[in-house]
């Protein structure tokens, strides 16, 4: 069976279930070569809560590039101890972020987006491939209505880039329907959500955004919206 056959067997038998039995059927599938990687946003806590209360011994990584703001190293440490889990932290390589700083400058970022992207690379995808050494499959938190540059995902997609299978069980959701499942179950979010910021990352390279702004508008605001993004979720 070709790769193209095997995700859309997976679509189509996955395509009516909640977002728990897809990610229960992946865990239990794909045991000990599966992940979830966190940013810590507000999918990422629902489905962080999700995976505590399926398999508290599934991995569970979230990159630190030492660039976040001190709100989200809250959110980490509050996460990891409510839920007794052991979230990974992944950390860019020292020397290689030396050279890029002393380089181009410490915000590097704002100059080109070459820059920007090279920022991205160091701190966030080599971190990421580190990270899925030895899985077959990786979850992840996307939402189809985040951005245009996602809204052709699917629920199960071929990363071709890392060459894994790439799962979305939050794809369709929409934001009351998250933030309702937020509420309702008690699950602790980034405190920059109440002030603006509905999509968070970096903190030089993230602001709030204004009444009727595009929940992304807040992310690489200097650029335009076909370019942003950071690597992790590029279409081949």
């Amino acid at each position: 069976m070709s790769k193209t056959e095997e995700i859309n067997r997976l679509n189509d038998l996955l395509q009516d279930k909640a977002p728990e039995e897809v990610i229960h059927w992946f865990l239990t599938s794909f045991d000990g070569k599966v992940a979830f990687s966190t940013s810590l946003g507000a999918e990422d806590q629902a489905i962080t809560y999700m995976i505590s209360q399926i398999d508290k011994n599934a991995r569970i990584f979230t990159l630190d590039t030492g660039r976040l703001f001190a709100e989200t190293y809250e959110l980490l440490d509050l996460t990891s101890k409510k839920y007794s889990l052991n979230i990974d932290v992944m950390f860019p390589d020292s020397t290689r972020v030396e050279e890029m700083v002393n380089t181009r400058g410490i915000n590097l970022f704002y100059d080109s987006i070459e820059n920007r992207k090279l920022c991205c690379h160091i701190r966030k995808i080599e971190p990421l491939k580190r990270a899925f050494e030895g899985l077959d499959a990786w979850i992840c938190g996307l939402r189809r209505e985040q951005s245009v540059t996602r809204k052709d995902m699917r629920l199960v997609e071929w990363d071709d880039n890392n060459g894994l299978i790439k799962i979305n069980p939050l794809i369709d959701w929409k934001e009351p329907q998250l933030w309702e499942y937020l509420k309702s179950n008690h699950i602790p979010y980034n405190k920059l959500h109440d002030q603006g910021f509905p999509s968070i990352g970096c903190q030089p390279c993230t602001r709030a955004v204004m009444p009727g702004e595009d929940v992304r508008a807040g992310r690489w605001w200097w650029e335009n919206p076909e370019t942003k993004e950071c690597g992790l979720h590029k279409k081949s």
